[in-house]
């Protein structure tokens, strides 16, 4: 397919890579990690991301599973109880902290880092597109101005190291809208935006005004206010401060965005809710969703199943010890323990007719265990997760992504500029995404149920995916960890026929693809269909190997078709070789090379900045935006060229050559 090759982040001088320095995020300290059998405190130069430390397994479950059953299903949804809403394969998406936006996605509208498109090419091209959310704590705190010194698109000032949200301030131009809409007419991206509401006197929309002009039908939510039954415990207002509260200032929001004459006032999402100090009912309660209909996109919850937080901030307890915690992750219990407090909202959303999202969530707050959220435990976890709430009628779930000193990323960009092109690490979860996808398909119209395989065993669950009314996939997971094999587990599926009253229709042979590691602490040898990105700054953000994807022979005669699941490992089975064919991209989109600008201008950049331009002081003092209308000069809004040059550096000569296609 003919597409625009775009790019990297930052230049790269050619002439010699040097040895990888990570520096920690402006005014953070450096993350510490929990005390007992996993205790492994973080020298200075080491940030959480590039965490070494690898779990044990549990123990093996006591009794064991039974490592042989069967499943009997029916062909057609008409003969399904409890099936889910329609689900879509962009059902995970992500969460990006407004404030490392520079160093996830993009410099400016110019510069893109190309690891972040081939990851969002990889997953769209799967489910048909990707939901991003660019805020955050730090959304609450950030201010648009038309300029920033030095060309920067974004800039933080200094934060607090005792609060727990740890929120810069912060200062953004219009470059990081354009960032956004040049991403989305390379890839099929979506975005939602936050609304700062810090300052309810003041209100600051123009996220909302610019957002709307500059990414048109590529946004899809603005959401207004962060995780505010949290408000009154930071802080950030009087202790009194309530649900009916929150409703009059998203009425504030509404109003004055109808004032300024702004087109799309029905893209608000909220209440956001970390339930932590409210339940969403609270909320409910206040007549929020009747009085707001008209504007509200969907509804929104945030959470996390757990919290590292005593690790980085007094007055939070003891540290939690990672590898007694590993085994509340390693269960199908985790993800309905997570959900449960929301599935009478989930029934509220549908009545009401909208969306409920997930709007943020990981494995734990304030960044994750080291061990746990960087092992493929956290893929099996995250993965049925994911399927849980696509049962449980959730709409969407938005993966946090932070810096450098968090555990939990699904991708983490190169701690510093001087790194070459393969030096992106991508966490376990990110293929906890890839797998979410396929297993929902692009067809926006799959529904799933899931089945309490093995009489409900909270160590081997599993899902039956129904798409167009058939049955399309399944989904298996298993939990434990056993090299010897003994613990794999074979599920016998039987389609209709027997008991039924219905014609046999197990099919002649099925297709399966794997998901597998040796272990459920295993960091980086993890492949997807025999695939894999790699170990730590090894990824450029393109699967590597060849896909193998197994084919078993079924019995007609019986009626049953034999399935193997690895213990630790995850089975989606594919029904149909059409089930298979639109779970799978035929091709995928890739985006190579060193860096991009526009075309409007050829980019020359001094010297003294790439002798500079070292970890964060490089991103904060770099002075490279080169697009046209860019530095406060005159722009046309919501244009984004999607003619892009390509740009080189070597030895400290920049050299500039055409734009070009490449055919994959």
């Amino acid at each position: 397919m003919a597409i625009h090759t775009l790019l990297f982040s930052l230049v790269t001088a050619l002439a010699g890579a040097q040895a990888v320095t990570v520096y920690g995020q402006a005014g953070q300290q450096p993350i510490g990690t929990a005390t007992g059998s996993a205790t492994s405190a973080l020298p200075s130069s080491t940030s959480a991301a590039y965490d070494t430390l690898v779990l044990n397994p549990p123990p093996l479950p006591n009794p064991l599973p039974p490592n042989q059953f069967g499943v009997q299903l029916a062909a057609d949804a008409v003969n399904v109880n409890g099936l889910s809403i329609p689900q879509s394969g962009a059902f995970f998406g992500f969460s990006v902290e407004m404030s490392v936006v520079n160093q996830v996605i993009g410099l400016n509208g110019s510069y893109i880092h190309p690891p972040f498109l081939n990851l969002m090419a990889l997953v769209a091209e799967r489910a048909g597109r990707v939901h991003v959310r660019v805020g955050g704590n730090t959304q609450e705190e950030a201010r648009m101005v038309m300029s920033l010194p030095d060309g920067k698109a974004i800039e933080k000032q200094k934060v607090d190291t005792n609060n727990p949200t740890q929120t810069p301030a912060l200062l953004y131009t219009p470059e990081i809208l354009y960032l956004l809409a040049n991403i989305s007419s390379l890839v099929n991206v979506k975005w939602y935006l936050g609304v700062p509401l810090n300052d309810t006197a003041n209100l600051r929309l123009e996220i909302a005004q610019y957002g709307e002009q500059i990414l048109g039908d590529n946004l899809i939510g603005l959401q207004v206010g962060n995780e505010p039954d949290l408000y009154a415990r930071h802080q950030h207002r009087p202790e009194t401060y309530g649900p009916f509260d929150y409703f009059g200032e998203f009425g504030d929001v509404l109003g004055a965005m109808k004032s300024m004459g702004l087109p799309r006032t029905n893209l608000l999402l909220g209440p956001s809710l970390a339930t932590g100090d409210w339940t969403p009912e609270m909320v409910w309660d206040t007549g929020f969703i009747q009085a707001y209909s008209d504007a509200l996109g969907a509804l929104t919850v945030e959470h996390y199943p757990d919290d590292n937080c005593a690790a980085l901030y007094e007055g939070f307890g003891d540290p939690v010890d990672p590898q007694t915690e590993f085994s509340k992750f390693l269960d199908h219990t985790a993800g309905w323990n997570m959900i449960g407090q929301y599935i009478n909202s989930t029934q509220i959303a549908q009545q009401a007719g909208k969306p409920f999202i997930m709007f943020e969530t990981n494995s734990a707050s304030c960044g994750g265990f080291p061990g746990i959220s960087t092992s493929f435990g956290a893929t099996l976890w995250a993965l049925d997760y994911g399927l849980t709430m696509a049962s449980a009628n959730f709409s969407h779930a938005l993966l946090h992504v932070g810096g450098q000193n968090v555990y939990y990323n699904p991708f983490t960009a190169p701690p510093t500029n001087e790194t070459h092109f393969h030096q992106w690490t991508i966490g376990p979860i990110f293929y906890s995404v890839l797998a979410v996808s396929e297993t929902l398909g692009s067809s926006n119209n799959s529904r799933i149920i899931d089945l309490g395989a093995n009489s409900g065993n909270v160590y081997t669950p599993g899902y039956a995916i129904y798409e167009n009314e058939k049955l399309a996939r399944l989904a298996f997971v298993n939990f434990m960890t056993d090299p010897s094999g003994a613990n794999d587990y074979t599920v016998t599926i039987s389609i209709d026929g027997g008991e039924t009253g219905r014609p046999a229709a197990t099919p002649a042979q099925i297709k399966v693809k794997y998901l597998v590691a040796p272990s459920v602490g295993e960091k980086f040898n993890i492949t997807w269909g025999n695939q894999t990105f790699g170990g730590q700054f090894e990824s450029d953000g393109r699967l590597k190997n060849d896909l193998h994807i197994e084919t078993i022979q079924c019995d007609q005669a019986a009626n049953t078709c034999q399935v193997k699941v690895p213990a630790p490992g995850f089975a989606l089975v594919f029904m149909s070789e059409e089930a298979a064919a639109e779970s799978e991209p035929t091709s995928t989109a890739t985006f190579g090379t060193t860096a991009i600008t526009k075309i409007k201008n050829t980019a020359t950049i001094d010297e003294a900045v790439l002798a500079t331009s070292n970890g964060n002081k490089g991103m904060e003092q770099y002075s490279g935006s080169t697009s046209f209308g860019s530095n406060a000069a005159a722009r046309v809004t919501g244009a984004h060229p999607s003619v892009m040059a390509l740009l080189t550096v070597a030895a400290g000569t920049v050299v500039v050559l055409r734009a070009f296609y490449r055919d994959i």
